[in-house]
């Protein structure tokens, strides 16, 4: 991961730590969510015509996470069932009952949105480790 340093605005700074805390999570984590959560957005409408098995659902967090459409499987579980978990393709299919189409276009969203899913993998590998 890049590191980058910005300066906020005192009062958005303020509110951003108030937000990271009710969510039980670091100001980084919380900016890092933001900004993932506001590119995944602008990307929404391209990806509607580049990858039409791939939607995006609201999470319990409010967080907009890109799914295999017809399912709630989330990409980035493919991601990590394929990276991780050294599942095949064939096999990550036959697990979440998947077509080969909808695989495919899962691991190609992916390529086109690797920061995006890495994101959300690291921000939710964060949390894991933090309530171990």
């Amino acid at each position: 991961m890049a590191k980058y340093s910005f300066n906020l605005p005192s009062q958005l700074k303020q509110d951003a730590q108030k937000w990271a805390e009710n969510q039980g999570v670091s100001l980084d984590e919380f900016i890092l969510w933001a900004v993932a959560e506001k590119v995944g957005v602008l990307k929404e409408q391209l990806g509607r015509q580049t990858f039409p098995n791939i939607t995006y659902h609201r999470g319990a967090s409010g967080q907009l996470l890109p799914v295999v459409r017809g399912t709630n499987l989330r990409v980035q579980t493919v991601v990590v069932a394929a990276g991780q978990w050294d599942l095949s393709p064939n096999e990550i299919a036959a697990e979440y009952g998947l077509s080969e189409a909808q695989m495919n276009e899962a691991l190609a969203f992916y390529a086109a949105h690797r920061a995006e899913i890495d994101a959300a993998i690291a921000a939710e590998q964060t949390l894991e480790a933090a309530n171990v």
